[in-house]
């Protein structure tokens, strides 16, 4: 049987092209298992995963709940607003209390860059990285390409840019790795201070005027300004964010062809992407939620094949 390169999913930059037609592959399958009127299979009945967020989330968190059920593992969810986190116990006491009661895959949100790296070397289980910092959020970079795949039919050749917050984004690294891989061109898009300095050196070009940035590209992955990573004013006014890089209908409309918009969610309507735009026909943000579900069962799936018993 086809196996992954890697023993945990901590970022993209870790994965091959290899690993990434595998998980779509696997991801296929799973598709069709979620459409069907009993949406579960008995894949992983004897494994049991733990959901550790440090981090707040919705759909992430919900997305990987709702895979691990559909595959009938036994899931144990950990919030730490809700636990000795909150009394000063460290990470990795508090993964060992939660590996001492037998866990076989770990599924991380952390605040910290590299906490499912440090995780991985530490115990004994699959780590899965749901997103750590301003670093890497892979599992969302794969829903997208997915998504991209099924709507284009391939990744490869297309345009990409990547609009927004790039500076604070986890969803943007991902994003650029995973693109490439797959022969995409990337571009991004956005205020010059939410460019990150190195951004030249990972082989993407900047633009910062959105109408061109949109006029290049085939697919356009719209990404919300981060607020809460942010200590300091990058750009005057909400309202002045959105007259130079919120996407309108109005805009689209006046392109010489219609581009596919996404969105990682949380949306913020009206700022990065107005709602005519966000439920219009060129939008394929729920079918990346959609997909969402099959790439992380493909993902547990192939990581707990890998788990000696």
């Amino acid at each position: 049987m086809d196996q992954l390169s890697v023993e945990h999913l901590l970022g993209i930059k870790y994965l091959n092209k290899n690993d990434i037609d595998l998980i779509f592959k696997t991801a296929d399958g799973f598709k069709e298992v979620i459409n069907r009127p009993i949406k579960k299979v008995p894949s992983l009945r004897d494994i049991t995963i733990a959901n550790l967020f440090f981090e707040n989330s919705t759909r992430t968190k919900l997305s990987f709940e709702l895979a691990e059920k559909r595959l009938s593992a036994d899931v144990i969810n950990f919030s730490a607003s809700q636990s000795s986190v909150k009394k000063g116990e460290t990470l990795i006491d508090t993964v060992n209390n939660i590996l001492s009661m037998k866990v076989d895959i770990v599924v991380m949100r952390h605040g910290n860059v590299g906490a499912g790296v440090f995780l991985s070397k530490h115990v004994n289980a699959k780590i899965i990285n749901a997103g750590d910092g301003t670093h890497e959020h892979p599992t969302q970079a794969l829903l997208d390409s997915y998504s991209i795949r099924e709507k284009l039919g391939s990744v490869k050749g297309k345009k990409v840019v990547i609009v927004g917050d790039i500076l604070h984004s986890r969803v943007a690294l991902s994003n650029i790795f995973a693109l490439q891989l797959q022969g995409a061109e990337v571009k991004v898009c956005g205020p010059t201070t939410l460019i990150p300095k190195y951004i030249s050196s990972l082989g993407v070009t900047v633009e910062t005027n959105l109408k061109k940035a949109l006029e290049w590209c085939d697919v356009a992955n719209v990404l919300r300004v981060q607020h809460e990573r942010m200590d300091i004013k990058y750009f005057p006014s909400t309202r002045e964010y959105t007259q130079l890089f919120g996407i309108n209908k109005e805009i689209l409309d006046n392109l010489d062809k219609k581009i596919v918009i996404m969105h990682p969610g949380p949306i913020n309507r009206g700022v990065e992407i107005t709602s005519d735009v966000a439920d219009s026909n060129q939008s394929i943000i729920l079918n990346q939620v959609e997909n969402g579900v099959a790439i992380r069962m493909a993902v547990i799936y192939l990581l707990a094949q890998q788990i000696k018993r």
